[in-house]
């Protein structure tokens, strides 16, 4: 086996605060929204692997088992501009290189948001799906406009720039409306909970899913919407045409819904409001405390702060029982954490096996893990908005050995500065390259074996210097006062 020894690297805004007893040991993958790397960080902060990836994160990383790094990216050629906007995914090995690169955008559709593997090999991805003003009113719309839709597209790697779509559900195929009785999808919205209102909190960017997640088991797909502020359950054993349609599917019931939850009030029925804004609805897996109940992040769910809310659903072999006109159960959440903190968008949860939950709050970077009786063992701050961050132990990151040693002194002054500063310490200072960063990370300047910089040009605030050698990379943050 192969064995890489790598210099430890603490990038500066990086924090670890707690370590405690308790904890699930593993190492913790995350990266920042409009940022090229993914970083594998350990217990103590300490970053054990990056992948320098050629492109931005859209939104959402996960390791695969055979140590491949899938991630959602930034296609700089979108055509539709909002929020999480990806058009891109990518699968990249342990050392950087590029196994599969898929590109899935036009004025017509573009992925956005989460993405999830399957275990096949093959990726699930939310994609907007545009219909024009004509389609929005032929459909019963109340209003007269263009709207982003959603659909889900299962693709299938082809090529190193290629890839098939083996499955794909539409939303626009499971409306109902009862503005006008002379489209064919009139209905009474709360007898038809099966499908969407198309009337509800309707507007050009209509739904905004945002979480995906893929049940095995149950060979279904759940997904949240931050628009509508509910989740969604759907058959993915239909073929594609099942899945545009009412039956077919281990349900019966082809591509419509067959579980929602958090807002009774989008199918007419009478019930609690609980998700307010709402990202991440997943499984939690079998093998964990509370297996088979859904979870989901409630970024607004006491108001001051989010909360992780997780759902227990009344299973029914293939489908979920439920009485039209009444709210889907339960009528409310079956357990609720309260973070510590808000973030009002994206975020994520994780539960472990041993009863501990990992918890992302995006806005502000900050990953922290509780235990059962939900006190805080471990905590990290990234800096920068991160999406969502995933715990893997050290048997699943398997293939190369890695062995951190300390890194190399270095020795930054005067520190705060007021325009001069001076480099030196054990590092290589034969052949090295010395790049200053602003906080949002836009390399300002780049010298070669300079000991001496002058930096009294930029403007008073915080910088990061890197210093990169042959073998190693080492970050230091630097107060530039004036």
């Amino acid at each position: 086996m192969k064995t890489i020894f790598k210099f430890l690297i603490v990038l500066c805004f990086c924090t670890v605060n707690i370590v405690n007893a308790g904890t699930y040991d593993g190492y913790t993958l995350y990266s920042k929204m409009g940022n090229k790397n993914v970083y594998l960080i350990d217990m103590s902060g300490n970053i054990y692997h990056t992948w320098a990836c050629n492109v931005a994160t859209g939104y959402s990383s996960y390791l695969l088992s055979n140590q491949v790094l899938l991630r959602s990216c930034q296609y700089q050629g979108n055509k539709l501009n909002g929020a999480a906007m990806c058009g891109m995914v990518q699968k990249v090995d342990w050392n950087g290189n590029l196994l599969w690169q898929y590109t899935y955008s036009t004025s017509s559709y573009c992925t956005h948001h989460d993405i999830c593997p399957m275990p096949n090999g093959n990726v699930l991805l939310i994609s907007y799906d545009v219909r024009s003003a004509t389609e929005v009113a032929a459909a019963g719309c109340s209003k007269t406009m263009s709207i982003w839709s959603e659909k889900i597209i299962e693709v299938k790697p082809t090529g190193l720039y290629t890839g098939e779509i083996v499955w794909e559900w539409q939303v626009w195929d499971h409306l109902v409306q009862e503005y006008s009785s002379a489209k064919n999808n009139y209905g009474v919205v709360k007898e038809h909970p099966e499908l969407y209102n198309i009337n509800y909190n309707t507007q050009q960017d209509w739904m905004h899913a945002n979480g995906i997640s893929y049940n095995e088991s149950l060979n279904q797909i759940v997904f949240s919407s931050h628009n509508l502020n509910e989740l969604y359950v759907i058959d993915h054993s239909t073929t594609t045409e099942e899945a545009a349609g009412h039956t077919g599917g281990n349900s019966g019931k082809g591509g419509d819904i067959l579980y929602r939850w958090g807002n009774p009030a989008a199918y007419g029925a009478t019930g609690t409001k609980i998700f307010n804004v709402v990202h991440d609805a997943h499984w939690v897996p079998e093998y964990c405390p509370n297996g088979g109940y859904l979870a989901a992040f409630n970024n607004g769910g006491t108001g001051s702060k989010s909360t992780i809310d997780l759902i227990s659903p009344p299973y029914s072999g293939y489908n979920y029982t439920h009485i039209n006109g009444s709210a889907y159960a339960p009528t409310t959440y079956t357990s609720r954490y309260v973070c510590n903190g808000r973030s009002g968008n994206q975020s994520n949860s994780q539960q472990l096996p041993n009863g501990n939950m990992l918890i992302c709050l995006a806005e502000s970077g900050y990953m922290y893990e509780i235990d059962a009786s939900q006190n805080i063992v471990w905590t990290y701050t990234a800096g920068g908005t991160v999406s969502k961050a995933f715990r893997y132990t050290a048997d699943y990151v398997t293939g190369v050995t890695e062995t951190i040693v300390p890194k190399k002194q270095i020795n930054i002054y005067p520190n705060p500065t007021t325009g001069t500063i001076t480099i030196d310490g054990t590092f290589n200072q034969n052949d090295y390259v010395i790049s200053i960063y602003n906080v949002t990370g836009q390399l300002l300047l780049r010298k070669s074996n300079s000991k001496t910089i002058n930096i009294g040009n930029l403007d008073k605030g915080v910088y990061n210097v890197q210093i990169e050698t042959e073998n190693e990379v080492i970050n230091k943050r630097i107060i530039l006062t004036k």
